[in-house]
């Protein structure tokens, strides 16, 4: 049975959104096709006519999620003269580290993507574009190379969450994100 056009699209994108969340919170490992398909509300078989592999379902939904992380910077760009201590408030959270199937894809996805050289493309460029928005939306120190300070700010953020992520100490984890913050801002 063929469907129109706009519902096979739509079904393709809500497979692109389910993975993303999936993948967020389990890793690409940790989510079957089973699992997104199941979690749209549709069969396994059903898959394969949207995408060729995991591989191919697994770069989408990290450019879907990456592009929801630039959405992010650019709306946080224009909350006024505190925005970056705003963002950083926002991104060094315990909300964004106890919820990775609704946050930032670069914490999210770098082992995989580490892992995975079909992923490494579509990260690449997403990460530069990131990297970019950072730089023009904020504000960074003068006398110092603005790539190098967004590079070290964007690393250490990832860093932070990742470990806070990692660790099985709560008071711990709190500290790294809040330190992290502070050193951030400090700079």
């Amino acid at each position: 049975m063929r469907y129109p056009a706009h519902e096979t699209a739509q079904r393709h994108q809500r497979i692109i959104e389910e993975a993303s969340r999936l993948f967020r919170a389990k890793g690409v490992a940790g989510a079957s096709i089973g699992d997104v398909m199941k979690a749209c509300g549709l069969t396994h078989g059903g898959f394969y006519a949207h995408f060729d592999s995991k591989e191919a379902l697994a770069c989408a939904s990290l450019e879907h999620a990456m592009e929801q992380t630039l959405e992010e910077v650019r709306r946080m760009a224009s909350c006024g003269e505190n925005r970056k201590a705003e963002f950083l408030s926002h991104y060094l959270s315990a909300a964004h580290r106890d919820h990775p199937e609704a946050g930032c894809a670069l914490p999210a996805f770098v082992v995989d993507v580490a892992r995975e050289p079909a992923m490494q493309h579509s990260f690449t460029s997403r990460l530069k574009a990131l990297i970019s928005a950072l730089g023009d939306s904020f504000p960074w120190k003068r006398g110092r190379p603005k790539e190098s300070q967004v590079i070290c700010f964007t690393a250490a953020m990832v860093g932070a969450v990742i470990l806070a992520r990692a660790v099985d100490d709560p008071a711990l984890s709190e500290s790294i994100l809040s330190s992290v913050q502070y050193e951030l801002l400090a700079r």
